[in-house]
């Protein structure tokens, strides 16, 4: 008996769940050799708005809970990744062109990375926070907080590799994500997806949307409910593009060199200062 393939078309992932896409859009997405791979949902204006509702509504709940606790779900989302191995190399190997040893390899290491981040959640207070000296019956302290809803355009190859770099650092700082997958290699985003709604993380605490940066970054930019974004994965005209929609309410549009490094935490922290009595 012949069979046939089930040639799947890939959902949105927002607030925990996986929506079409609201205008039936979807995109031709082929493998290194020109084949026919899936068709990725194209998102629109009204999926990013969706996607920042989905993150405003969960900050609260993700930005207030413990570092520990944090720091548990997201070694858990390790976890599951590893049993997933298996589908990330098959379809980073289908997507970039290169060796089943190669992606076995970016798997690893993305998988190693998360867990570096997750390591991070309750150390980011002895870090970045501080007991400063004043001169008074006071006591002055120093501490770091989550920024808010965040924003983060992801870069081609490698692609799982990239992808974890950006959304890892984001919320083990206590924000939420609104994330544009690469629009070439964007099945590591839709499989870490499927890893993220059967984990512990909460609905809304990342959301994952595939189509044209390019017709998103405006809209990005322009949100006013979006107070951050890791533009790492743009072009210089397309950082400028985003720089001037972003003006108005003073985001922190940030690019990044390095995959792990504290400071993709504490881009998007906020330090905040109390003054306390002596005494009380």
């Amino acid at each position: 008996m012949a069979r046939i393939d089930v040639m799947k078309t890939y959902k949105l992932f927002i607030g925990g769940k996986f929506p079409r896409s609201e205008s039936g859009r979807v995109y031709e997405l082929q493998d290194a050799k020109g084949k026919f791979l899936a068709n990725p949902c194209l998102a629109s204006r009204k999926d990013l708005r969706d996607s920042v509702v989905a993150a405003r509504s969960a900050l609260s709940g993700w930005s207030t809970a413990t570092a520990y606790n944090r720091g548990q779900i997201l070694y858990r989302v390790a976890e599951v990744m590893q049993g997933r191995s298996a589908q990330f190399i098959d379809e980073i190997v289908a997507q970039e062109g290169i060796t089943s040893k190669a992606a076995a390899v970016q798997v690893e290491q993305a998988i190693d990375l998360w867990v570096w981040y997750a390591g991070w959640t309750d150390k980011l207070s002895a870090f970045s926070g501080a007991q400063n000296p004043v001169s008074g019956p006071f006591y002055n302290f120093t501490s770091p907080e989550a920024l808010g809803v965040v924003g983060a355009f992801v870069d081609g190859k490698p692609s799982l590799l990239s992808l974890v770099s950006s959304i890892a650092p984001i919320i083990a700082a206590g924000n939420t994500a609104v994330v544009v997958a690469s629009e070439k290699f964007p099945l590591s985003a839709i499989t870490l997806a499927e890893v993220l709604a059967t984990s512990d993380l909460p609905g809304g605490v990342v959301n994952i949307l595939t189509g044209k940066s390019s017709e998103l970054i405006s809209w990005m930019g322009e949100h006013m409910e979006i107070d951050g974004i890791d533009a790492t994965g743009l072009s210089s005209k397309a950082m400028t593009e985003l720089k001037i929609a972003g003006a108005e309410n003073l985001k922190r549009i940030h690019s990044f060199s390095d995959i792990a490094s504290p400071a993709r935490i504490q881009a998007f922290m906020e330090n905040k200062t109390i003054w306390q009595n002596v005494g009380i």
